[in-house]
């Protein structure tokens, strides 16, 4: 995470967008996207001259021949802010667009490519504040975006395309993504899922990615990322590359429209945040999924879609709107009872409303489960997150020091007092008791287990409050006859005042 000065320099090429007359702030972040994307490719043509000159052999591939130099950000930066502003205009943007020849998925998703900074005083100001960020380590680089895309969060109905953070790392550290895994985000938006998985493997799994082989499918084939907005694709992708996977699947793809087939069975762990509350006419609904399920609802849609593109054995959590876990319709009950009795459902993890505040109210769950086609839910685990870190208003203000915040807060475990703040690292320590000490554990707990023919028996209904049993406090409260006593007593004494009050005045 940025801060300090680096923070303040983020912030001044964000404000040097908004008063140099771009508001919408998809469209800053997407110019943004297409300058670091620029100064990306030069950094990296920088590195193959050194080694072509180190070696004494030529780059074989470079990405600027002779005569498009004056097109690399080193050489345009440096030029007076006239030519600058023609050069990137009419030099650099239609060369990113006819980058279409080379297969990397970023360069496919910049063939659209538009440069709609409207004046050369405002682009050399932008490209001078990038020029002074440095982006040495590909940590930084990764913050600066998600810093950026955190911008496009607090600045309107956008945010719906961000899950918070600290729920995606929860969701990823409870599903621990390992280095043979092939994980899919079937609406990736700005690809947060993936970016956050990745970081995860790079951490955990550290010495297995040295592996030549494992390197290459880090790079090229273990993060998948469909999405049908051209705009957030190319976000999503750069997002990829500036934390530090070089050609990740992200693609244009209607989920829900498209047959499924090619994709059936294709992947080992799903992390997903599908839009919901929505509806498809059948006409736009895949065949494959209707066939799992005869639908019109988005979120039960995806769901279909998660068990057709799993893998038997392949895992996923997913985030679903309440009505999911309680809903009558036929679809809703049949749903449940495929994860229940079908697959393996392993938990529900019941979210506080305010987590999507300012943008939603709306009420959530994370749904746990693996593929088996066979069955296997055997106890299903609850837990109810009251308190995020962050207070549950549209303020959205933090309620502990930062690093004391999300899944694995730096220092001593936290007090008591501050886990009834930030219920998240309790949340994975209690998952994974789950198969044991959790049993235990009384319906009155925060976290505890239900048998599945508990389940079973309450027509699959997966909303949390079916099964915690709730304390009812006794209350000793005076019998009426004592209150009545007190109330003649009363009486008396406002009659032999108000007496003595008439004395005085005779």
């Amino acid at each position: 995470m940025i801060t300090g000065e680096l923070k303040s320099k983020v912030g001044r090429v964000w404000d040097a967008f908004w008063s140099g007359g771009i508001s919408n702030p998809l469209e800053v972040m997407e110019q943004i996207t297409y300058l670091l994307f620029i100064k990306r490719l030069d950094e990296i043509q920088t590195r193959k001259d050194r080694k072509a000159t180190a070696t004494g052999k030529p780059d074989p591939d470079p990405f600027f021949s002779d005569d498009q130099q004056d097109l690399r950000w080193q050489n345009f930066k440096v030029k007076d802010p006239e030519i600058m502003y023609g050069l990137v205009a009419d030099g650099v943007f239609p060369y990113l667009r006819r980058m279409g020849g080379d297969e990397s998925t970023y360069s496919h998703h910049m063939k659209d490519a538009r440069f709609t900074i409207p004046g050369p005083n405002l682009l050399a100001k932008v490209v001078d504040l990038l020029d002074g960020i440095s982006m040495d380590s590909s940590d930084t680089k990764g913050d600066i975006y998600e810093y950026l895309l955190a911008k496009i969060a607090t600045a309107g109905q956008n945010g719906q395309f961000r899950t918070p953070r600290h729920i995606i790392d929860l969701m990823v550290e409870m599903t621990q993504p390992g280095p043979r895994d092939e994980i899919c985000d079937p609406a990736c938006g700005t690809a947060g899922f993936l970016v956050q998985a990745a970081a995860y493997v790079q951490r955990v799994h550290r010495d297995a990615l040295l592996g030549v082989e494992q390197r290459k499918h880090f790079n090229e084939s273990m993060f998948h990322g469909f999405d049908f907005d051209p705009t957030m694709l190319r976000i999503g992708s750069m997002n990829m590359l500036l934390h530090g996977i070089e050609n990740p699947d992200i693609r244009y793809r209607d989920s829900l429209g498209e047959n499924a087939a090619a994709e059936a069975e294709r992947y080992s762990l799903i992390l997903a945040n599908p839009p919901f509350a929505g509806s498809l006419d059948y006409e736009s609904t895949a065949v494959d999924l209707q066939r799992i399920v005869k639908t019109k609802k988005t979120e039960l849609l995806f769901l279909a879609l998660f068990l057709r593109l799993l893998k038997p054995g392949g895992r996923a959590a997913v985030i679903v709107p309440d009505g999911v876990l309680f809903g009558s319709t036929k679809a809703h009950k049949e749903l449940r009872r495929i994860l229940v009795e079908e697959q393996q459902l392993q938990a529900v993890v019941k979210l506080p409303s305010g987590v999507f505040k300012p943008y939603a109210g709306v009420s959530t769950a994370i749904l746990f489960f693996t593929k088996t086609d066979s069955g296997g839910t055997d106890h299903v685990w609850f837990y109810d997150v009251q308190a995020d870190g962050l207070s549950l208003d549209d303020k959205r203000n933090a309620l502990l020091p930062e690093e004391r915040l999300g899944v694995r807060p730096q220092g001593d475990p936290l007090t008591l007092d501050e886990r009834l703040k930030n219920n998240l690292p309790d949340v994975l320590a209690r998952w994974q008791e789950r198969d044991g000490a959790e049993r235990n554990r009384a319906r009155t707990e925060q976290s505890f287990c239900v048998p599945k023919s508990d389940i079973a028996t309450q027509g699959y209904d997966l909303s949390l409050n079916r099964y915690k049993q709730l304390v009812h406090e006794e209350m000793v409260t005076r019998t009426p006859k004592d209150i009545l006593a007190d109330l003649e007593q009363l009486n008396e004494e406002i009659v032999k005042d108000t007496e003595g009050l008439k004395g005085m005045l005779t």
